[in-house]
């Protein structure tokens, strides 16, 4: 094996989306040196080196820059859109070989401050809150599952694969400003992480959830990204962990047994 390709392998993929948001941006610009990721956006794209860009240094064209050795491979997709979730998953195992971590970062909230009974506007909202904050994270863990991880659990023990999925503290608490839709469609996605993690626990794939408080005015955006590569390296599952949120919201995880920890 060459350096090189050691080097590659030693490098975890990570398939994330919401890239272009205030999240997915800061996890590509902090990881990027460390991951190769597939990074899905709609609109927005990351502010950090893909394969789109090239850097060079104009006071001296002949050395190699840093930002160059970026990995990241960004995929525009409306995730809500059919086939389009089948898309991204080939496209990554395509790119990359595999996925060790899938990152459900997009997300949809659509405030109703003046309440539920207020129009048509809370009804209306409904679909998009649970196609995007519950479903695109289902379908995402099922067709990866089913394209590359049902049937690879030692490798997939050996390299520690995992799902963080991007909870929210008011999943668990209610807050005002009409939140009705977006924290229902959260306290979903908590629970939906508990089941990913007992079902894929089968083929030695673990799932987790971080649950920010609002970010970065309550908490620092890194501090949330930082989270999120805690819990790669980890060998917790079933877990919604609160992120400078209220402490009971932590509570739920397990370590995994110590024959699937990773080597």
């Amino acid at each position: 094996m060459r350096s090189g390709d050691f080097a590659r392998e030693e490098r975890r993929v990570c398939l994330l989306t919401g890239a272009g948001g205030r999240l997915g941006d800061a996890f590509c610009q902090a990881a990027y040196t460390e991951y190769d990721i597939v990074a899905v956006c709609r609109n927005r794209i990351p502010a950090a080196p893909s394969q789109h860009e090239w850097f060079v240094d104009p006071f001296a064209p002949e050395i190699p820059v840093p930002e160059n050795d970026s990995r990241i491979f960004m995929i525009r997709a409306d995730l809500t859109e059919k086939g389009e979730v089948e898309r991204v998953v080939d496209l990554a195992v395509a790119r990359f070989g595999r996925v060790d971590l899938l990152v459900n970062n997009a997300a949809h909230i659509g405030l109703q401050p003046r309440g539920i009974v207020d129009g048509d506007a809370t009804l209306d909202e409904f679909e998009p809150h649970f196609a995007v904050n519950v479903g695109v994270p289902l379908r995402l863990s099922a067709r990866l599952a089913q394209r590359s991880w049902v049937h690879d659990r030692d490798e997939n023990r050996r390299r520690n694969r995992n799902i963080v999925n991007v909870s929210s503290i008011s999943g668990s608490e209610v807050f005002p400003g009409g939140q009705a839709l977006y924290a229902s469609s959260k306290a979903a996605l908590n629970q939906l992480t508990r089941h990913l993690s007992a079902e894929f626990d089968e083929f030695g794939v673990r799932a987790n959830a971080i649950a920010p408080d609002s970010f970065p005015s309550a908490v620092p955006t890194e501090q949330v990204v930082q989270a999120i590569v805690e819990l790669d390296r980890g060998t917790m599952t079933g877990g919604v962990f609160g992120v400078g949120g209220a402490p009971e919201s932590s509570a739920g995880g397990r370590h995994s047994r110590a024959g699937d920890r990773p080597s």
